[in-house]
């Protein structure tokens, strides 16, 4: 057994036990940013440091209580208390506005919500069983719940609007689509990805197939830029073009499923058509990488998975295809390029 310990910020050294007492503290430090997203504190700061009673009028907070929530913060460095109880936002905190470049405000809201905070509460349960901890708790699975509840399919939906105009600025800035004819964005949800392809490609005919209730507001996102499909990718995919893109939609599913989506794609490809996968790519071994936290979690909600290269690899030979290239990403996540096998 070892007794490693790290050095502090006051130059002692920190035990196993007292890492581990930070790590345990972490959920803290989550919820309560999400609870500061949803309260809009970061938006009433965005013009300069605010003191805790003026924020506190504004939100209909608690005064002491919403202090002692942003002192944390700050000791986890979203907030500075710049005065005595005043405080002003990092470049950290900035994500949390609404409606800046990399806007994490929506996320944090969705990660805050009650069905993600009982989802994973039942982690001990899908340990037992390997089923979805959500399942278990909703009598429903996660997609037909949001189809049910649509105030809270439009928090998931903001959200996930967040999380892919993050990823296609990415996947943007090392993937050249120059040439591109025609492109199909499998799972697309309301268009974000494809709405930042047709600005910096206005001539592609790109099209966004995704569940009819969330493709319905692909109008807003790319207007008359693209066309906006609603079906079922477990069905069919519309065919014809010479990209196809999956962006972190194989994550959602367990490997079964994952297959029979790319079996469709697969059907619809030109023999020269490529698909670009883009999600996580799990390193191998010990190595730390938040797509090993965001694994778990799909485990918990959906029953899906985040996957390894051979792992994403073995999928693609089930449906015919093989990996060509994977091209990293300033984020988590990598692009695979598939080819037709």
């Amino acid at each position: 057994m070892t007794t490693e310990t790290t050095a502090t910020t006051s130059g002692a050294t920190e035990s196993p036990a007292m890492r581990m007492m930070g790590l345990l503290y972490g959920s803290v430090v989550g919820r309560l940013v999400s609870i500061v997203a949803e309260f809009g504190v970061a938006d009433l700061c965005a013009d300069g440091p605010r003191g805790v009673d003026e924020l506190a009028a504004d939100t209909d907070a608690d005064p002491d209580t919403l202090y002692r929530m942003l002192r944390a913060l700050a000791a986890a460095g979203v907030f500075t208390e710049v005065a005595p109880r005043t405080f002003a936002l990092t470049d950290l905190g900035t994500t949390l506005r609404s409606e800046v470049p990399g806007s994490m405000r929506d996320h944090a809201r969705n990660w805050g919500s009650a069905e993600y905070l009982h989802t994973l509460i039942g982690l001990g349960g899908a340990l037992r069983t390997g089923r979805p901890s959500f399942d278990t708790h909703h009598g429903v699975d996660w997609w037909s719940y949001l189809a049910a509840h649509p105030r809270r399919a439009q928090v998931f939906d903001r959200a996930m609007g967040n999380r892919a105009r993050q990823i296609a600025a990415a996947v943007l800035a090392v993937c050249d689509l120059s040439g591109v004819r025609r492109l199909v964005d499998v799972g697309g949800g309301q268009g974000h990805l494809v709405a930042a392809v047709l600005d910096r490609y206005p001539g592609i005919e790109a099209v966004v197939l995704d569940r009819p209730e969330v493709v319905a507001g692909a109008a807003a996102v790319v207007g008359g830029r693209a066309t906006a499909v609603g079906g079922d990718f477990f069905a069919a995919v519309p065919p014809g073009a010479d990209r196809y893109v999956l962006s972190s939609v194989l994550h959602d599913w367990a490997d079964d499923d994952a297959v029979t989506i790319l079996r469709r794609i697969r059907e619809a490809m030109d023999p020269a058509g490529r698909l670009l996968v883009v999600e996580t790519v799990l390193p191998e071994g010990d190595e730390p990488h938040l797509g090993k936290l965001l694994d778990v979690l799909m485990l918990a909600l959906v029953g899906g998975r985040e996957r390894t290269e051979r792992e994403y690899a073995a999928l693609l030979d089930r449906a015919d295809l093989r990996i060509e290239e994977i091209v990293p990403t300033a984020t988590p996540v990598g692009v695979l390029v598939a080819a037709p096998a």
